[in-house]
């Protein structure tokens, strides 16, 4: 086969793979886009209770829309802003039914490579199409591929509760106690789980203050039920935001909540709290929490885990990666991204020549793009995935150009587009450009929610 007859394969079908898959196919190029879940936007349907920081302005790729756009699709209001739930109904889901059979569901990558030659071999290795194996749970196939764009996100592989980014002694024995994301308070099964018990969050991002908002509110309604706060930091700085001052309104109105939450006494936070180890009480239905430096945090039943995420690596092991030591993160991008220095509305837009890898037609994109740094927005993704399809087409002007312009975005850390905290960053600036389940707005929140 002739590699420009090949499909540019894309891997994930959340915002930015849809958005690649529409990119390319303005530039006359064919996508294919594997998805592990069932659908497009899976990973969004999982936090679909959550609301975004940024209006539906924010998050509708340019050519998604125009491809949407003859269908009948009707744009939603551009200034509200959507629960999760409603981003997948309203965008994510018709984008996936208009790019049809170019969306392979249930079909999950476990590896790429260069046909026929594993990272070490040079000999050959240009004249050959990349190769991305997959998963269908009926068996394994092999797709040949012109090139490869990982948008596959950070999603599925959350950071653990232990302080030294590895599971604590006894986390894992823990079991279902000690879960990642954000409960929907909201659904009775899960508010029944917490009611009444002691609940530990772990994490001071975003997704950590929109835990904290939901569970102040579960205190005040269920007798017995106490929240306490882990925070690896020494004191609060900067955790709780810009207030009224924060341009994105919902999140600085985030932090309120969460401040407010603290200030009444609903919540109790621990300072310089890195969990070293879960051991079990007696009758194993609750735990101890034990710092590195001997704080206990006793009785705790729930442990609600908000530290961040990391890119899965593993299935990209044979192909050559330049990738930065610290952040996970393309080399050439990783300066530009550090959560020490910048809020994702300093982010300078970047395209084709910091994603590309040393691996000729590999691109990573998206969430996946930033390693364990946060700060990421929708529109930071959709000017990628066009710079990397402009740059497929061959059309390198319009790679290089720069088509984006962002608005500084808040006072603090930075405001992702997805519910992402932090990782182990010492300045563990927040991000999630997520806000709280879809609950009434309280006030300086958007009138659609906070």
């Amino acid at each position: 086969m002739v590699e420009r007859e090949l499909p540019v394969v894309v891997i994930g079908a959340g915002p930015v793979g849809l958005a690649a898959a529409a990119e390319l196919l303005a530039r006359g190029l064919e996508p294919l886009v594997l998805e592990a879940g069932d659908s497009a936007g899976s990973s969004v349907r999982q936090w679909g209770h959550v609301r975004l920081f940024s209006p539906w302005e924010w998050v509708i790729d340019p050519a998604a829309q125009r491809l949407l756009e003859p269908t009948g699709w009707g744009a939603p209001d551009l200034g509200a802003y959507p629960t999760g739930a409603e981003w997948v109904a309203g965008y994510l889901a018709p984008l996936g039914d208009v790019l049809g059979e170019r969306v392979r569901t249930g079909a999950r990558v476990v590896g790429v490579a260069r046909r026929g030659r594993d990272r070490v071999v040079d000999a050959g290795r240009g004249s050959e199409p990349l190769v991305v194996h997959i998963d269908t749970g009926a068996g394994e196939e092999r797709l040949a591929a012109r090139a490869v764009i990982d948008a596959s996100g950070t999603w599925t592989s959350a950071n653990p509760l232990g302080g030294d980014g590895l599971p604590a002694i006894g986390e894992r024995a823990a079991g279902q106690r000690v879960r990642a994301g954000v409960p929907d308070l909201t659904d009775p099964a899960e508010r029944s789980r917490y009611a009444g018990r002691h609940v530990a969050v772990a994490g001071s991002g975003h997704s950590a203050l929109t835990a904290l908002a939901s569970f102040a509110d579960l205190v005040r309604d269920e007798p017995g039920t106490r929240v306490s706060w882990l925070l690896r930091r020494g004191g609060f700085g900067q955790v709780f935001g810009g207030g009224d001052a924060d341009q994105l309104p919902a999140r600085g109105a985030l932090g309120q909540r969460a401040e407010q939450a603290v200030a009444a006494g609903l919540v109790t936070p621990v300072f310089g709290f890195r969990t070293e180890r879960v051991d079990s009480e007696a009758g194993g239905t609750a735990w101890t929490l034990v710092s590195d430096d001997g704080q206990r945090v006793e009785g705790v039943e729930e442990v609600v885990v908000l530290t961040g995420f990391r890119p899965e690596l593993d299935w990209l092991s044979e192909v050559r990666l330049d990738l930065d030591p610290t952040l996970q993160a393309p080399t050439r991008l990783a300066p530009l991204i550090d959560p020490n220095v910048h809020s994702c509305g300093t982010v300078y837009p970047h395209g084709a020549a910091e994603l590309a890898q040393p691996e000729p037609g590999v691109y990573l994109a998206g969430m996946k793009s930033y390693g364990r740094a946060p700060t990421f927005l929708a529109r930071t993704g959709y000017e990628q995935v066009r710079s990397i399809a402009a740059e497929l087409a061959g059309d390198h002007e319009a790679a290089a150009r720069v088509e984006l312009v962002l608005n500084e975005t808040g006072v603090c850390g930075g405001a992702g587009l997805f519910d992402e905290d932090t990782s182990a960053a010492e300045t563990e600036a927040g991000s999630g450009c997520c806000a709280t389940p879809s609950e009434p707005a309280t006030a300086g929140a958007p009138a659609a929610g906070a």
